[in-house]
Parts: C-alpha cells; structure tokens; sequence
C-alpha cells in the first residue's frame, strides 16, 4: 500500500472514530439521565410517587406461585414499600420461585457466580443480607432472607419511586427489566402502574400558603430548576450550582444578592433554629474548606423542614426538595431583613413593581 492510501486510510478510520464517538455519548448521557438524574435543562413536569408502593391484588397468574414465596413476597413488599408483584417478579425471572433445578439455586452458584432463589453474589447478599424469618441468620438459600434481601435491595437503589432504576440495578439488562415488570403486571389483579420518577415529585409542588406572593414568586422560580443539572459553578439558565440557584431566584423579583455560598452566609440576617420562614437561606457545613463559621452549602426554606437545593452532580435528582434538619446544618438567614434588600424593595415599589 502506497504512503498516500495510508495516509488516506487512517485519515478516514480517525472520522469514522470520532463520528462512532459522537453517536454514542448523547446515548450514554441520556441513559445516564435516565438512571441516575433528572433530565436536561427545561425537562420536565413531576411525576406523581403517591401510589408507588401500593400492593396491589392477586391475579389468576399469582396462583402458579408457591403459597409461601407469594407469602414472603406480599410481607417483604408490604415491609419495604415495594409492590409485591415486582418481587415476585425478580423471582420467576431469576429461579421460578426457587423451582429451577439449574446449578446455583439451593447450593453453589450458577455460571455468573450468583446464588440462592433471588441469585444474589455473596458480596451484594452479604452487604444487604436481612434475617427475614427471625431465626438469627442470613442465608443465600433461604427464601425468607433472600426475598427480604432483594426488597432492602431494590429499595437501596430507588424503588419504589424509581422502580425501573432499582431493578437494572439488580441486573444490568433492560431485556431483563421488561421481562421482570411484565410478570409483575401478570401477577397484579388489575392495572398495574409502574412508576419511574424523574426526580420531581408532584407532591413538592405545593408553594407556602401563608407566604407574600413575593416570597412564592422567588420559591417558584427555584422549584421550576427541577430537573436541571448541578454544575459547580454554574449560574444558569440550563445548570446551576447551589449558591447561583438561590441569587437567581431573588434575581426573577428584581433583589440582587451576592453570588456565592460564603458571601451569602455573613449577608443575611441570623435567624435563630426553628424560627425559620418561607424564602430563608439555611447553611451547611458540607464541600470542601468549609466550617462551621465559614458554610460551604446553601438552601432556600419552603416550608418546616423542606428546602429546595441544588444538591450535587451524582444526586437524584440534582436540584430537588429535601429535609434540612441534618447533622451539618449550621443555621439560618434572612436575606430580606437586611438593609440591603429593604431598600431594594422601597425602589421597586416607588417604580411600581410589586414588592411584597
């Protein structure tokens, strides 16, 4: 071959590289998002969670179970907040309830090195192991302990509201997730809704009721980020970070706050525990070079023990409602009882703009 066609040849392998590489990335980010965060920027509305443990009835199908395995999985379901058909699931895919004469199912392991009626490896099983019928062990092949396993496993990874998660989790095959929820549904008496949250609960919607309409303006900006990504040092409008989420929110009622977490912490006025409000900032000890006089974290209060934050980059999700009374909380302030924003507001109200 001639040093042109070479040249030509690799040339040509180098685009089909970076074009391969190009197709797969958005593929893999977007399974990522799937899995692991709420969607891109602007993405979407809540999902609602409120039924996501239901248990529902027994089908004509849940007869072929063996009376006590759908026993344990109704009582493992009901126990862990997971339904129990999925559990019931996960066991007819992985032994038929135990009824498989395959190697691995009550003795040794099978050719993947997984073991017992839910086909645990020894290390998953050994982490998560739960005594299920009270007898002081945890054993592999014991139907009670591996089915009480696999529901503190699934809920270790997301279920119920992130069911489909929770079960790739388990085994990392989306043939093997559809094949897990289509006996569910032959199990369940009735129609049998699975749920997948994308990190935006409906039930966070609900804005303050005794707060002013400024106050639920500039909370219902933050919750609208929902969804977004964290990106340490981002301020917007596709990603945020948890400092720039909160000087945006007052920014959309024209109040201009200073930009990071150790700035707002001394701009505000300290407010004792437990008398925060509504649009308070609460502090934390958390990130890197941070103490308990210098905070490196911050949220904004929408009501008793509920913050909306921008969290982290491997949080699900990354912006979201979560509780505040946490081990490094460190305390509250109040933006709008400074100097600063009062005279702020006194401008936007003298320009017309409503201020309170």
């Amino acid at each position: 071959m001639t040093r042109a066609r070479v040249l030509a040849v690799t040339a040509l392998a180098a685009v089909a590289a970076l074009f391969a590489s190009l197709m797969v990335i958005p593929v893999l980010f977007g399974a990522s998002q799937f899995m692991f965060g709420g969607g891109g920027a602007g993405s979407a509305g809540c999902v609602d969670t409120a039924g996501a443990s239901s248990q529902p009835g027994t089908s004509d199908d849940a007869r072929g179970i063996p009376a006590n395995y759908l026993s344990l999985y109704q009582a493992a379901g009901k126990q862990y907040g997971i339904p129990w058909n999925v559990l019931a699931g996960v066991g007819r895919v992985e032994t038929v309830h135990g009824t498989s004469g395959e190697q691995g199912v009550s003795s040794g392991t099978n050719y993947a090195g997984a073991g017992g009626p839910m086909q645990f490896l020894k290390p998953t099983f050994d982490s998560f192991a739960v005594d299920g019928d009270h007898d002081g062990k945890k054993n592999l092949y014991d139907p009670a302990d591996a089915i009480y396993t696999a529901a503190a496993y699934l809920k270790h990874n997301g279920a119920p509201d992130r069911m489909k998660t929770a079960i790739f989790m388990y085994n990392h095959s989306w043939d093997y997730v559809n094949l897990v929820l289509d006996w569910a549904g032959r199990y369940a008496n009735g129609d049998f809704k699975v749920v997948q949250s994308n990190g935006v609960d409906c039930k966070d919607d609900e804005l303050p009721a005794g707060a002013s309409g400024m106050i639920q303006q500039i909370i219902s900006f933050a919750l609208a980020q929902r969804g977004k990504r964290y990106i340490f040092g981002a301020a917007g409008p596709d990603a945020w970070d948890c400092s720039s989420l909160l000087q945006a929110a007052y920014k959309s009622v024209g109040l201009s706050i200073p930009r990071t977490t150790f700035e707002q912490w001394p701009f505000g006025q300290k407010i004792a525990k437990g008398q925060e409000q509504p649009g308070d900032f609460v502090f934390f000890n958390s990130g890197p070079g941070t103490s308990s006089d210098s905070p490196g974290h911050v949220g904004m209060v929408i009501g008793k023990n509920r913050m909306i934050v921008a969290r982290c980059s491997a949080c699900v999700p990354n912006i979201g409602v979560t509780p505040y009374n946490r081990p490094d909380w460190i305390g509250v302030t109040r933006p709008l009882a400074t100097k600063q924003l009062k005279s702020q507001l006194a401008h936007l109200t003298a320009a017309g703009q409503p201020g309170g």
